[in-house]
């Protein structure tokens, strides 16, 4: 058996999220059927991250097995591309070791979330969450720093999560300011269900004020969802790279 790694890169404004749904088109849908038209059987893959309704990707990794090699790994995406919608695409197609895991073998994950920060929106900056109230970036670009390093993150994990371990590494958080775009990146070794979305809401809330920079600390602290911010909408976010 041929383990296969895709890097897949996609909008996901249409999207019910990363993962096959019963109702709703979903990203691994999408790939799931192009690669059944190619190899004419049906070939179920693995996702390394599960995104949710309306998060991009320009470098979300999936797996699938192969009996055979019937199409050079080169040439893969081109195929799949062909029956791909406009708003996903294959970029890379690569052999990887027997015991490899799309998911559970990532040493670490980087995302991206993006803010614009005007009174009017902007139209083009449909990725980016419309934030009218100006910020204060230096606020926010503080507040960040606090959160690097080893914590229990269970203060920025959404309700309704199965997960009993709330221990996360962030190894970066950087801010890139050009105009009124305000992105930040986030490199860690996982993340909780929600918690780059969750951490972008009280980046925010800081800018504005709203939450004091140094207050931070208490806040990891708390291990109280209500100390933070809002979960910011979906759209700004986009995963960026799954690296092993």
């Amino acid at each position: 058996m041929y383990n296969i790694l895709l890097t897949i890169a996609y909008d996901g404004t249409r999207y019910s999220g990363w993962q096959r749904q019963l109702n709703g088109a979903s990203v691994q849908g999408e790939i799931e059927a192009s690669l059944e038209k190619l190899f004419k059987k049906p070939i179920k893959i693995t996702g390394a991250s599960r995104t949710d309704a309306g998060v991009h990707a320009a470098g979300q990794r999936a797996g699938f097995f192969l009996d055979n090699i019937t199409v050079p790994l080169e040439k893969l995406p081109y195929a799949l591309n062909a029956s791909l919608p406009a708003d996903i695409a294959v970029t890379k197609a690569e052999p990887a070791p027997a015991g490899l895991h799309p998911r559970f073998s990532a040493k670490r994950k980087i995302y991206a979330y993006a803010v614009y920060n005007n009174r009017i929106r902007n139209p083009l900056n449909n990725r980016a969450w419309h934030v009218r109230p100006a910020l204060d970036a230096a606020r926010m670009a503080k507040a960040s720093q606090y959160l690097i390093g080893t914590h229990d993150f269970k203060t920025f994990c959404a309700s309704g999560t199965e997960t009993v371990n709330f221990i996360r590494t962030v190894n970066a958080l950087t801010f890139d300011i050009n105009g009124p775009l305000i992105t930040f990146c986030i490199d860690g070794d996982a993340f909780l269900y929600n918690m780059v979305r969750i951490i972008a809401g009280t980046l925010v809330y800081a800018g504005l004020g709203k939450i004091n920079p140094d207050d931070m600390p208490a806040i990891i602290a708390s291990k109280n969802r209500g100390a933070a911010g809002m979960t910011a909408p979906p759209h700004g976010l986009t995963l960026l790279e799954i690296i092993y």
